[in-house]
């Protein structure tokens, strides 16, 4: 057992606000910790911290090795396993020892890397960053891109390992399963608690109901204090007056009555004024979802898109899948599910006539005229700023900016080039262009993704109250339960 002690933590990227500001923590290597936050706050760039690639100001002391998840890959053209050893000091063994927990075929190591699945790659990635059981794990965001199958190996390949480590995700019943102790990014502080997300949820609601009720007193005592206020400006006002209309009246005596009143008034605006500014001081902030809206247009047709006993291809390969059917009519919503690789995304695109894949039988009938709106899962290379990505979209600026602030984009970054934001703030770039598109069809490529639970709840909210008709790929079971949709599962042929 070793302990991780930060000190005085206060960190700040170059012109912009603190992301932390004098934090100071003490972890156990042994625990399994979550760590939470908005998009934004700073959960990457602690994890780099707790790495020294950055300069922070206050101590970081361990007595331990740290290990980061995902590592960069760059002969990625290489076979796996020669591509990790030209970067990495690691035997075969190593590697394999730790696949047969992770259920990955150690044949993968004589694969090239990039022609592997994303699932395949996240495995020989967790291999890599648990081979040495005495360093603590950094892990940011392993369970993106997962089918649901393969989180649950995953979560229970962690749940396995004695060593401790930190790891970011947005998936709450992948966290419930893994956690021990959660770190939470609040403001420019990180709160440490025992238990699950779960409990922290649970945890959030009591504090967050409690400070409810307290700020509504307060804001009805200074509301209060706010009318005495103007009462007594009021009251010397009123003796200025009585000074002024009363000509016949000793001068002297009446002058002197109103400074004596008007020093009582401005003495007593003064007191009531610093009961405000307390009382103000005292009021707690707290996160609330904002609802978002979505520029979803009726069509005329009430099938939208019915797809009867199809199967698809890519040329000089076999079929993806299965044969499948399912109808999508307005108003309804439509997840697609299934493992990695079976061609989920290819079935959106081949909706969209895009790319070369080939129908092998079956067939998709589209309604005619349809205005389709295409949520693709990140892009990376977008080097437009906001103002050039709304012009080169036909989207109106300052409705882009509205939307992104709702979904928690500081408005610091609106300035960026998409390129450089998070891959957050990137994905809230792209959905946001999504919302404001007027659209009779929704094809959502993995919504989720690297969006934080507010994010996702504020998308649960939107799709229950507007019900767009809509196909979603998505993996998260809170995600489909809440929004009550018809799952097609795609299986292997």
């Amino acid at each position: 057992m070793s302990t991780i002690s930060i000190k005085n933590l206060s960190f700040a990227y170059n012109g912009q606000d603190l992301l932390f500001d004098n934090v100071s923590l003490s972890l156990d290597s042994q625990w399994k910790l979550g760590l939470l936050g908005r998009n934004g706050r700073g959960k990457t760039t602690l994890l780099n911290i707790i790495q020294g690639k950055l300069d922070y100001s206050g101590k970081i002391s361990a007595n331990i090795d740290f290990e980061y998840f995902p590592q960069a890959i760059s002969d990625k053209d290489n076979l796996t396993l020669y591509a990790i050893q030209d970067k990495f000091h690691v035997e075969q063994w190593e590697l394999e020892k730790e696949f047969s927990q992770l259920q990955l075929d150690p044949k993968v190591l004589w694969q090239p890397y990039n022609t592997l699945s994303g699932g395949e790659q996240t495995k020989v990635l967790l291999a890599l960053a648990f081979k040495n059981k005495n360093s603590f794990v950094l892990l940011d965001e392993p369970t993106n891109h997962l089918d649901a199958h393969t989180r649950q190996q995953v979560a229970t390949y962690l749940n396995n390992k004695k060593q401790g480590f930190i790891i970011t995700s947005h998936d709450r019943n992948f966290l419930n399963q893994v956690i021990d102790h959660t770190l939470v990014i609040e403001a420019q502080n990180i709160r440490l608690q025992q238990g699950d997300y779960a409990r922290y949820e649970e945890q959030k609601a009591i504090e967050d109901k409690s400070n409810l009720a307290q700020n509504e007193k307060l804001k009805r005592s200074i509301s209060q204090l706010k009318t005495s206020a103007a009462q007594k400006k009021n009251w010397a006002r009123s003796a200025e007056r009585e000074k002024e209309n009363n000509s016949h009246a000793d001068k002297g005596f009446i002058t002197a009555k109103a400074a004596r009143v008007m020093k009582r008034s401005t003495t007593m605006q003064k007191r009531i004024e610093s009961q405000i500014k307390d009382k103000e001081g005292l009021l707690t902030n707290i996160e609330t979802i904002t609802p978002l809206s979505i520029n979803f247009q009726t069509s005329h047709h009430q099938d939208i898109l019915n797809v009867e006993k199809l199967t698809l291809t890519y040329p000089g390969y076999d079929s993806l899948f299965k044969p499948i059917s399912f109808n999508l009519k307005q108003g309804q919503q439509v997840v697609l599910k299934g493992d990695n690789g079976l061609g989920k995304s290819s079935l959106i695109r081949a909706i969209l006539k895009q790319d070369d894949i080939k129908i092998i039988e079956g067939n998709i009938s589209l309604a005619s005229n349809l205005k389709i709106s295409y949520l693709q899962q990140l892009e990376d290379n977008n080097t437009d700023n906001l103002k050039q990505f709304a012009e080169h979209h036909h989207l109106e600026y300052n409705e882009l900016l509205n939307i992104l602030h709702k979904l928690g984009v500081e408005r610091n970054t609106f300035t960026n080039r998409i390129c450089d934001l998070s891959a957050g703030q990137k994905k809230k770039v792209f959905l946001a262009k999504s919302l404001l598109e007027p659209a009779n069809l929704y094809l959502w490529d993995e919504p989720l993704n690297y969006l934080d639970t507010f994010n996702q709840d504020q998308i649960i909210e939107l799709i229950k109250t507007y019900r767009p008709t809509m196909l979603i790929i998505e993996h998260d079971s809170r995600f489909i339960d809440e929004i009550d949709a018809e799952v097609v599962e795609l299986q292997k042929n």
